[in-house]
């Protein structure tokens, strides 16, 4: 029953987590659409409607105007005097007597007749001259301080609150993904995807509060609205263009956001390829790994393709930019697309495996995953070793367990001179056949390899069907022939060496004259240590 109820949670949550992807993918599609060239009429930051051309004026030319006498109306604290008529069969606004705008057939929305849209707007401009003459008020602006203090603290909650929600995602989704070293690059990118949507929340959130206070108040309203047209007009305006279409800062942030998505969605359906069908199967684990990881592949490429269609990039316009990536590869990532192949290789001819029992260098363990740049290996002392991809096609590996697990161990003794080499042949075989690692067939064999300089030296070779257990064995072998050569009482010599000493006279003699001269030296001065001392006179 508890099987069941995983299984259908399990369901619903790729259910879930695959409709916000392709929600996200439909949403944020671009969607080109020609924009008329018109622009706003502002009162302290407060857009109020669009005007369009008018010759020999630009919109924005006519909205500047418009808005700096509406600036000045609403300072002059006298109630606003707003009347339409019409002028050479056109309708125009006065405001307190003074001539404002005409409006135009450009100007007008939808089905309106000038006129309509003039008494529409009119009303427009009433109210929202009344409304910015009482925000200059002081009871508005300890309002708006009060707002403000309110706002906050209260976004400061709603920060906290998103991390804590956003880690609660995360952990479903890891859960869902699994956590297991297979899965340890959809991880990262799920990690590194749900990290940038935290920080882009926060902020738009931090954003939001900001140009919610400044809106609060006439003067910094003005500025927000500035700052946020510069800020808008920043991420809007296209940085670059390929072909016949243009990106913005924006298009290259959501586009970056579904590629990230596509890596988590398509390391989400590989490790669901893994655990609920391959391994049901009962294929070889590095045929399972090798279908999991080309399918891995194959789903990011797709997807990717996908993403570039749906956002209107035509891929006969990245011509230059894949010339231009290909030299790189022949340069300066050389390396990389070495190490790729090379992995490619390693999962179609598959001389390694996930599973496999290798030894590089003095290095011994256990392939844990084959990547599209380097493999992990888990050696015996539980160290993750990343060996680059190209290194297993270019250098001599060994592969215990490459097609047959089944290996041979060599064991090196050493035996005094002087004893019987028939009694040490049978106490390694008897060491050999009371083990239970080893296989009884083959059978074990002693070999003797040669006269040391203080030893006799015999070779045990043994058969075992686990190479990972290699060191284990060799260290209880040794141990119960330690053992059996004591019973046996055969000794195990050590190393010895003999120094002779030659005696004789050393290769020193003395010139006739030199040892002439030292004796009547000596003798000089022996005659003049027996004379008496001379007396005083």
């Amino acid at each position: 029953m508890a099987r069941k109820i995983y299984n259908s949670n399990c369901r619903a949550r790729q259910r879930l987590w695959l409709s916000l992807f392709l929600i996200l993918v439909l949403s944020l599609t671009p969607v080109r659409a020609e924009l008329k060239e018109k622009a706003f009429v502002v009162i302290d930051g407060r857009q109020l409607f669009q005007v369009s051309n008018y010759e020999p004026l630009s919109a924005k030319s006519r909205a500047n105007s418009i808005s700096h006498q509406l600036e000045e109306a609403v300072k002059s604290e006298e109630p606003p005097d707003i009347r339409v008529e019409l002028r050479n069969r056109s309708p125009i606004i006065l405001i307190n007597d003074r001539y404002l705008f005409t409006v135009t057939e450009k100007d007008a929305i939808g089905e309106r007749t000038p006129q309509e849209q003039a008494e529409i707007w009119a009303e427009e401009i009433r109210q929202a001259v009344e409304v910015a003459q009482k925000e200059r008020s002081i009871e508005f602006f300890w309002r708006g301080v009060l707002l403000a203090a309110a706002v906050v603290p209260l976004a400061g909650l709603l920060h906290w609150g998103l991390r804590w929600l956003w880690r609660r995602f995360e952990r479903s989704a890891t859960n869902f993904i699994g956590s297991g070293d297979e899965t340890k690059n959809s991880n990262w990118a799920l990690k590194l995807f749900f990290t940038l949507t935290l920080l882009l929340l926060r902020a738009i959130l931090w954003v939001a509060v900001a140009l919610y206070v400044t809106n609060l108040f006439p003067l910094t309203r003005r500025w927000s609205y500035t700052i946020a047209n510069t800020l808008i007009a920043s991420l809007t305006s296209p940085i670059f263009a390929l072909g016949s279409n243009s990106y913005s800062v924006i298009s290259l942030l959501i586009l970056t956001g579904l590629f990230l998505g596509t890596i988590v969605f398509s390391g989400t359906a590989t490790h669901w390829l893994r655990a609920r069908i391959l391994s049901t199967t009962g294929i070889n684990l590095g045929v399972q790994e090798a279908i999991a990881i080309v399918s891995k592949y194959i789903l990011i490429f797709i997807g990717t393709i996908v993403l570039l269609q749906l956002w209107g990039l035509e891929l006969s316009s990245l011509t230059i930019l894949a010339s231009a990536l290909s030299i790189g590869i022949g340069f300066g990532l050389q390396n990389i697309a070495r190490n790729f192949g090379s992995g490619l290789v390693l999962i179609f001819e598959r001389p390694i495996q996930v599973g496999d029992f290798v030894q590089v260098d003095e290095f011994m363990g256990t392939v844990e995953r084959i990547g599209g740049r380097s493999t992990e290996i888990r050696t015996l002392d539980a160290v993750s070793l990343i060996v680059p991809n190209s290194r297993f096609l270019e250098t001599e590996v060994i592969n215990w367990s490459h097609r047959n697990p089944v290996s041979r161990i060599h064991l090196s003794v050493g035996v005094a001179y002087g004893s019987d080499v028939n009694r040490v042949r049978l106490a390694l075989l008897e060491v050999a056949e009371n083990c239970s690692d080893i296989l009884s067939y083959p059978p074990a064999q002693v070999f003797l390899i040669g006269f040391g300089n203080s030893a006799i030296d015999f070779e045990l070779l043994v058969w075992i069907a686990d190479p990972s257990k290699q060191p284990v064995i060799k260290s209880d072998l040794y141990f119960s022939i330690e053992a059996a050569l004591r019973k046996y009482q055969i000794e195990i010599p050590f190393p010895q060496r003999d120094l002779h000493l030659r005696s004789g006279s050393l290769p020193l003699g003395l010139s006739p004259e030199l040892e002439k001269a030292i004796l009547e030296f000596y003798s000089q001065k022996q005659q003049n240590s027996s004379k008496p001392p001379s007396k005083p006179s």
